[in-house]
């Protein structure tokens, strides 16, 4: 596969995105908002700059912008090509500008990826848990059933993304390595490769972005937000990486709280701030559907552990009443506290003590 190729379907990936975003009457800053994304990462998605590892942020800019089932499963094709484009080699001098993770074999082709003899662990993941319900609603996680067997399954879809970084910009990992051996940090939206090849906890924070949304144009509630600390250990040793030095206060989206330490930690509602305006907090209970999906973000903190935790979302529609648990990918989110550990930030020289 050539060079051109691959930008070929980089391009045509892009391009359907455009096609969506014009159907709108929003900017990129007012669709990134409603998305809880940067503006500026939205319009590199849109104009072929880069390509997303993660299909979410994707499914939920093509609800906002009223895509068709149809639209969204090929919408959700071509992403599966333009992301193996980006992860294959190039000939020298012709750098990419995503990482590289590790690949795996690929699952038995079909038809439109047949000339693709390897997929990431990121693409196949996506191929496995969307593709059998994409022509409805895509997601990575169905609900499960309720408790009685022989009842239907809920009326939500969800994607859950434990990588996102405060206002896309500042995070902090720890990972047991020494400076020497830690590469500068990824974009945000690389986020989740990087941790894993790293191996690194979440430091102090984890913020984690929820989309929600209904299966039907029937409206669904979201009654609750629980939490569920399933373990608490002593702190991750290692050193505490900084992802930048910080991000401005001019924005300040609205999120639910979590403090770990707390014997009974809660989520609460906490209002945000847009260049000085201020932005209501989410207060449930909170309706969604098929054509209004919603993001909650929530920041979840502590100081003193090693703490191992999931979210369970409170749901009710037409009578009907259900839990969905909120995890990652089958196992409790992480964050530990980087009290006591080594601080680092990188400048221009590479890893330096963090005086922040």
């Amino acid at each position: 596969m050539s060079g051109e190729d691959d930008d070929k379907d980089v391009e045509e990936f892009a391009a359907l995105l455009r096609r969506l975003k014009d159907r709108t009457d929003r900017s990129y800053s007012q669709l990134a908002r409603r998305l809880n994304m940067n503006a500026s990462t939205l319009h590199r998605y849109c104009v072929g700059e880069a390509v997303p590892l993660d299909f979410a942020p994707v499914e939920r800019f093509a609800a906002l912008c009223g895509a068709t089932p149809e639209e969204r499963l090929r919408l959700h094709r071509y992403w599966i090509l333009a992301v193996a484009a980006r992860q294959r080699p190039r000939p020298a001098g012709n750098p990419v500008p995503e990482p590289v993770p590790e690949e795996i074999p690929a699952p038995p082709p079909s038809p439109w990826y047949r000339r693709r003899l390897t997929l990431t662990a990121a693409v196949v993941c996506a191929v496995l848990a969307v593709w059998g319900s994409l022509s409805a609603v895509s997601t990575h996680h169905t609900a499960k059933p309720e408790a009685t067997p022989s009842a239907p399954p809920a009326p939500l879809t969800w994607t859950a993304n434990s990588q996102a970084w405060a206002i896309h910009c500042s995070h902090d990992y720890v990972v047991e390595k020494s400076p020497a051996r830690v590469p500068p940090p990824p974009a945000p939206e690389d986020a989740g490769a990087w941790a894993a090849k790293q191996r690194a906890v979440h430091g102090r924070e984890t913020d984690v972005e929820i989309s929600v949304q209904g299966r039907t144009t029937t409206a669904v509630v979201l009654e609750s937000l629980r939490v569920r600390v399933v373990g608490r250990a002593a702190p991750v040793h290692g050193t505490a990486y900084a992802m930048d030095q910080g991000c401005g206060g001019e924005v300040s989206p609205r999120y639910f709280g979590v403090d770990l330490d707390a014997r009974r930690p809660l989520a609460r509602p906490v209002p945000g701030s847009d260049l000085g305006t201020p932005v209501p907090a989410v207060h449930l209970p909170y309706r969604v559907s098929a054509q209004d999906p919603e993001v909650l973000l929530v920041k979840a903190r502590t100081q003193t552990c090693d703490c191992r935790w999931y979210l369970e979302l409170g749901w009710s529609s037409q009578g009907r009443t259900g839990t969905l648990r909120i995890d990652d990918h089958g196992r409790p989110f992480r964050t530990s506290s980087i009290k006591g550990l080594a601080h680092y930030w990188y400048s221009a020289k590479g890893w330096a003590p963090y005086d922040g």
